[in-house]
């Protein structure tokens, strides 16, 4: 019993209307209910009831990442190990948030907010049981299945790395280092991917993206027409990582959180022995194909 996949992502935008507008008609996410000053968006292939929040805020960045649990007694074992590390805790009961079960509320050590759960309402992915067709027919935008990880920024990569792997049961899959074996990068999954979560030297409490799956490398070339046809930014790609494999574009909302759509990687076992990037490869590492550190990339972030 664990942490099994990233959940949802509550992203803080200061334009509730235009987010919306983009991330249903250019992304292709679906908006299943509103209330208050939040929408509650899911990728198309998604059955539980929401995997974006956006929320009204002055100020974009990320409000709080959210991560399902294989029961609902792993609140309380994992309760039991944030408490060992002086973590602020939260019990949030079953209503509280729409559609969610009980969870569990806490800020890292890196100033994220975080929370655990394990019910979420089902609301299916719009196909039928008996002899579904491979994919809906109403779809527009990119339309990502699913929502698949996120980068965050601590200014102590190696703890924030280690505080989710001792509390929270998490794998280390690739790590980037400096010369002196200090890591500037860690890559961290719970679902055999490459990564639900990384971490990048940065400011505490710091995003630098979220990002969404696609099924193939033509989807991601595809979703740059669709980024360019609707004259949204393109930030860096299409593009391949050496860290993860992974076939990548990423652009900007319009509130200022980066966004990306990820397809490739590889399939992780719990025994996958980490792999190992050295700071005179880091242009290589980020981006494959071009070689080189882009310098914007690196350091814009919310």
């Amino acid at each position: 019993m664990s942490i099994y996949r990233l959940g949802h992502i509550e992203a803080r935008v200061p334009d509730l209307e235009l987010a919306a507008a983009y991330y249903t008609e250019v992304l292709g996410l679906i908006e299943v209910a509103r209330q208050g000053d939040r929408v509650y968006l899911k990728g198309w292939d998604e059955h539980d009831h929401h995997s974006v929040i956006l929320t009204y805020a002055p100020r974009y960045g990320v409000e709080h990442i959210a991560w399902k649990c294989d029961d609902i007694d792993d609140l309380q074992k994992y309760e039991n190990k944030l408490e060992k590390y002086g973590c602020h805790i939260e019990r949030i009961p079953a209503g509280q948030e729409l559609a969610m079960g009980d969870g569990l509320r806490f800020e890292t050590p890196s100033g994220h907010v975080m929370e655990l759960y394990h019910e979420m309402e089902k609301v299916g992915n719009g196909l039928p049981k008996l002899n579904p067709p491979p994919v809906r027919d109403d779809l527009v935008g990119i339309a990502p299945p699913r929502l698949d990880h996120t980068l965050l920024l601590a200014e102590n990569v190696g703890d924030a790395g280690r505080f989710m792997q001792e509390a929270l049961d998490f794998r280390m899959t690739e790590q980037l280092v400096n010369g002196e074996g200090h890591q500037l990068i860690v890559f961290l999954e719970r679902s055999h991917t490459p990564h639900d979560v990384a971490f990048a030297t940065g400011t505490d409490g710091g995003l630098h993206h979220f990002a969404f799956h696609l099924d193939n490398w033509m989807d991601v070339g595809n979703a740059a027409d669709t980024l360019t046809l609707n004259g949204i930014e393109i930030d860096i790609g299409p593009t391949r990582h050496g860290l993860t494999r992974g076939h990548t574009i990423y652009f900007f909302d319009p509130c200022g959180n980066r966004n990306e759509v990820f397809s490739g990687g590889y399939y992780v076992d719990p025994d996958f022995e980490p792999i190992t990037w050295t700071e005179d490869q880091f242009g290589k590492a980020l981006f494959y194909y071009e070689g080189r550190i882009n310098e914007q990339f690196v350091n814009r972030h919310t």
